[in-house]
């Protein structure tokens, strides 16, 4: 079993720490993350990162690579994941949708859900276009604001919820002030006034973003649909074609989970 101690942390901080180890790792699937990326991607020490790391692969929660020393997600995991699908997996619904999207437009279609304060990307398709942002892809996580799927989410909460997520989260230390509370506030206004979001190279110069938001059984958006792709593909001009044809999606997946 994982200690329950970890430098002086105990309880429900070793719980958080095995927590952020377990999604940094998810984080650098398909290649792996070394010890020191894990470690500075969850703010540990490296020496309690590699104990951490070393106890849940004798748990076979993550593999490690021999020949490369990068971590994985490990079987054990796999199987959880497969039991939880039954109640999250969305995908037999969404793919359908993400597939038609990629094949209307051209672009990068995408899923992303909702985890607390994140997004996460949860499948993917390619566009016809031969050029293609690289930003997202299934695993990767972004703040609620950063991507295009997460500002789509971010802008349909409650005023409340949008204000202690801005009060509680500094997004300007790891993305620079256009994610500044005022500049998110801006674009949170614009997506609630088109109905979809838009994120103009924010995250990488030229690489473009667009998304709409896919709501529960309670109203809530769990999800979001997004396309992704060069700045040339994204002119005024194509950019209301694009979310309109997004809305549509969303709409026609929210119909079909609720």
């Amino acid at each position: 079993m994982i200690s329950a101690m970890v430098d002086g942390a105990k309880g429900p901080e070793v719980v958080s720490r095995v927590a952020d180890l377990l999604r940094g790792v998810g984080a650098y699937e398909p290649d792996g993350g070394t010890t020191t990326r894990l470690a500075r991607h969850t703010g540990m020490t490296r020496p309690t990162a590699h104990r951490l790391l070393s106890s849940l692969a004798r748990e076979g929660l993550i593999d490690r690579d021999d020949e490369t020393g990068t971590w994985h997600l490990g079987p054990e995991l796999y199987l959880l994941g497969s039991a939880a699908a039954t109640r999250y997996d969305i995908s037999p619904h969404a793919r359908a949708v993400v597939h038609s999207l990629a094949r209307e437009t051209g672009e990068s279609a995408f899923l992303s859900a909702r985890r607390a304060d994140e997004t996460v990307c949860l499948l993917g398709e390619d566009g016809s276009f031969p050029l293609r942002s690289h930003v997202l892809r299934e695993g990767i996580r972004f703040p609620l604001g950063v991507a295009s799927a997460g500002l789509a989410i971010l802008a349909h909460l409650p005023d409340r919820d949008i204000a202690d997520y801005l009060r509680r989260c500094d997004l300007t230390g790891a993305w620079g002030a256009a994610h500044g509370t005022d500049e998110l506030r801006r674009r949170v206004d614009e997506t609630r006034a088109a109905g979809y979001s838009t994120n103009p190279g924010l995250i990488v110069e030229g690489s473009w973003g667009m998304g709409a938001a896919v709501f529960d059984r309670s109203g809530a958006p769990a999800w979001a649909l997004s396309l992704t792709g060069v700045e040339s593909r994204f002119r005024a001009e194509r950019r209301a074609e694009l979310g309109s044809l997004l809305l549509d999606a969303a709409h026609r997946l929210t119909t079909l989970l609720t």
